[in-house]
Formats: C-alpha cells, sequence, structure tokens
C-alpha cells in the first residue's frame, strides 16, 4: 500500500473490541456451565483461531452479528479427531493448553510457521509441574506440542517474564486441580483473566506486595455462565491516538475504549510525551473500566523513558510509541523489553530498522532502543516481516512523513483489525 502525508483528522471513531478479552470470554464460557453471551466479540483472524479450536474440542458456538452465544462444556470436552490449528495466535496457543491439560484425552496444538517459532516451554513447564504429560518439538518448546492431561496439582510459580499468557494457562488449568494454584509476578500482568473469573463466579484472590504481585485461586471451584461486553481494544486505538497528536490539527473522539489499569501505559507515557488526552464517561462493564478517549492535536511532544517495570502494561504499543518518539523532542528510550524479540516479529528490530529507513537516528539494545527525534520523518518502503503492529504504526509513521511511504504487506492486519485501513480513510482529512 502506497501512502502519503494527511494534515488533519476529526470525527468519531469505535475501534475493534479487545483481543485479550475477545479470546477470554470464548474460553470462559467454554469451561463453564449455562449459556454465555458475549456481546461486540472482536471477530479476527486469532478470536477466529480460538472459536475453531472450541468447536473442535465439541463446543456449541453460533454468531449472530458481532454478539457470539456459547452453550458452556463445564470442562467436560470432547477429544479432538484432528489436530488443533491456533494459526498465529500465541493467546489461543497457551491458553488452550491450561484447558487442555485438565483433559484425560490425547490432543495436539500447532500453528502457522511463525507461532511455530514463538516460545512454549514457559507454558509447558509449569503445566508439567502440575501434572499434565506435554511434549513437542525442542523437548515441548515449539509447536506442535502433544498434550495428554491429568489429575492435576495446584503449585506455586513464579513468572518472571510477567506474562499474561502464562498465568492466564496455570489458573484455568488450577480451576481443576487439587489445592491452591498461586501465580507469583515481579509486576502485574494483563489481569483479564482474574476480572473475568470473578464475573463467571469464580473466587480469585489478588495480593499486592512490595516486590510483586500473587495470583490465586483453589480448584474445583465452578465457573458459571455469564454476559461479557467486550471493550474497544486500547492497542487499536493507540494507533487514532498517535495519528492526532501527530498530525497539524485536528481532533479524534475514540468511543467505549478499555482503560485497564494493566493496559494503559501507552495512554500515560503519551500524556507524559504531552498529547492532549481527556477521559470522558469513565465507567465500568463487565467488571472492566472503560470511556470515551478525547485526542486533540497540535500538541509538542517531548522524549520519555520507558522502563522495565513499565514494559507490561503497554508492551503490544511499543511499535506505535516508538512512531510517535521519532517525532518528540529529544531522545526518547526503551529498555526491559526482550520479550518484543520473540513476538509476531522481531518487534525490537522491526522498529529499529523501519525507523532507520525513515531517516531516524536509533540505537539498538537487546531488550529495546533509544530514538532520537527528529523534526521530519521521510517517506520510505516499509518490511513489515508479516506483523500487524509493525505494519499499522508504520502506515500512521506514513500519513506523518514527507513522500510516499510503501508498506510491503498490509494482510497482516487482519490479526487483530480487519477494517484497520477503511478506518484510517475516514478519520484522515
Amino acid at each position: 500500500m502506497q501512502i502519503t502525508k494527511v494534515k488533519s483528522v476529526g470525527g468519531s471513531l469505535r475501534v475493534p473490541s479487545d483481543k485479550s478479552i475477545s479470546h477470554r470470554a470464548l474460553i470462559l464460557g467454554a469451561i463453564a456451565s449455562g449459556r454465555t453471551r458475549v456481546s461486540k466479540w472482536l471477530s479476527s483472524a486469532d478470536t477466529r483461531a480460538t472459536l475453531e479450536v472450541l468447536r473442535k474440542l465439541g463446543t456449541e458456538i453460533t454468531q449472530e452479528g458481532d454478539t457470539v452465544l456459547i452453550e458452556g462444556k463445564d470442562y467436560r470436552f470432547t477429544e479432538p479427531s484432528d489436530v488443533l490449528d491456533a494459526r498465529n495466535s500465541g493467546t489461543t496457543a497457551r491458553l488452550i493448553s491450561g484447558v487442555l491439560s485438565t483433559q484425560s484425552f490425547f490432543s495436539v496444538i500447532t500453528g502457522d510457521e511463525s507461532l511455530k517459532e514463538r516460545p512454549m516451554l514457559r507454558v509447558v513447564e509449569p503445566l508439567r509441574q502440575m501434572g499434565a504429560s506435554i511434549d513437542g518439538r525442542e523437548k515441548g518448546n515449539k509447536l506442535p506440542i502433544a498434550i495428554r492431561g491429568a489429575r492435576l496439582k495446584g503449585i506455586s510459580f513464579f513468572n518472571k517474564r510477567a506474562s499474561a499468557q502464562v498465568k492466564s494457562a496455570l489458573l484455568l488449568a488450577g480451576l481443576r486441580a487439587e489445592g491452591i494454584t498461586e501465580v507469583v509476578e515481579p509486576t502485574l500482568s494483563r489481569d483479564h483473566t482474574e476480572r473475568m473469573l470473578r464475573l463467571f463466579g469464580v473466587q480469585v484472590e489478588t495480593i499486592a506486595q512490595e516486590k510483586g504481585h500473587i495470583v490465586k485461586l483453589r480448584g474445583g471451584q465452578r465457573v458459571h455462565a455469564a454476559e461479557v461486553f467486550c471493550p474497544a481494544d486500547p492497542s487499536s486505538a493507540a494507533f487514532f491516538i498517535a495519528l492526532t497528536a501527530l498530525v497539524e490539527e485536528g481532533e479524534l473522539l475514540l468511543k467505549e475504549v478499555l482503560i485497564n489499569p494493566t493496559r494503559d501505559g501507552f495512554l500515560r507515557k503519551a500524556m507524559e510525551m504531552g498529547a492532549h488526552i481527556e477521559m470522558l464517561e469513565v465507567r465500568e462493564t463487565s467488571m472492566e473500566p472503560v470511556a470515551d478517549i478525547l485526542v486533540r492535536s497540535g500538541s509538542r511532544l517531548k522524549a520519555v523513558e520507558v522502563r522495565p517495570d513499565e514494559v507490561p502494561s503497554l508492551i503490544d504499543e511499543i511499535p506505535i510509541l516508538a512512531v510517535m518518539m521519532a517525532k518528540a523532542e529529544g531522545v526518547s528510550v526503551v529498555r526491559g523489553a526482550k520479550e518484543l524479540r520473540v513476538k509476531e516479529s522481531d518487534r525490537i528490530r522491526a522498529v529499529v530498522e523501519n525507523l532507520r529507513s525513515m531517516g531516524v537516528k536509533v540505537e539498538e539494545f537487546e531488550d529495546g532502543f533509544a530514538v532520537e527525534g527528529q523534526e521530519s520523518l521521510k517517506g520510505a518502503k516499509i518490511r513489515t516481516y508479516s506483523d500487524h503492529r509493525i505494519a499499522m504504526a508504520f502506515s500512521v509513521a506514513g500519513l506523518v512523513a514527507e513522500g510516499e511511504t510503501i508498506i510491503d504487506d498490509i494482510k497482516c492486519v487482519q490479526i487483530s483489525y480487519p477494517d484497520f485501513y477503511r478506518d484510517l480513510t475516514i478519520v484522515s482529512l
């Protein structure tokens, strides 16, 4: 796709629903007893992977527009007759691993070429400690992995990477384990699973400590069907917040955006940089905080530092934050983000290479980068590495750069935001 500069944005927009919540609503609805209704569910390549895996496990799921109805299996799934394909979705592969570890039957999870290279041992090892039998490539570190569940026992696990996917997999397994399952984290990761488990009637204890957080639950609890509303995805909203902050003039209202404190790191950093952002109509829906976000352009951005302890709350938004850093006054630094090396692409390398191609001075670290802000960006050919967040971030960069920017692969946005380019056209003036 060829992209050229725009001067202003305007109007209002409801970006797609949150991907993390959409995945979890399907899974919790499937393990619950009774019928769960999920409103404004995100239908994307990743979430459809979760839906199809659950169907292959015998779950009856029907769609009525953006509403999904799930007939809960109460953890009594059917042995699949074929391999379960998580496609490009790490959330699907890791969370479903936790569910399958509770089942006595045999199952195999695979994914596309990208997902087959992403690490799985971080979730496989603790599930093995709980009693599940799991094997796969590189001793279980790479898909495909084969799982035969068992009678599990609760464990206390130190989640050193503060991975919400690992924590969620262990909590889902822990619901059918003997005793207490406890996950200790140095920094609280995304807490959507804990919030949604409470919505489904499960008692989950969260303990804040001076040096981290503990999340634990007792096995044997019943999961009861619920009504779930999926708010707009803050990671998707971030692209439009950045665009509005970077263009010369205009304002944009983003509706029903999730502002969960484990996910609002980008908003906090954008405001720290000087972006004009206002929260309107703050409310709570399905145990998640939601707001309408008004963004005004015309701000002069200044450099910021992202510390390691801040990374979990904005891990997915770092590519678009890097684009804002490229237009901010001073040198911005991101450290403690080594996890970006094993996302859909090596996002640190992708960000560094593409910013350099646009004329930005960038220093690359193993766990991040330093960006020297420029007065202007120059159009360039962008390599997305088939990574949706790289494609969207540098499409925004192209809209504020001088000259023409070419995005080499736009199909990858189907992973999380199928209508991204349509919505860019709607708000660009």
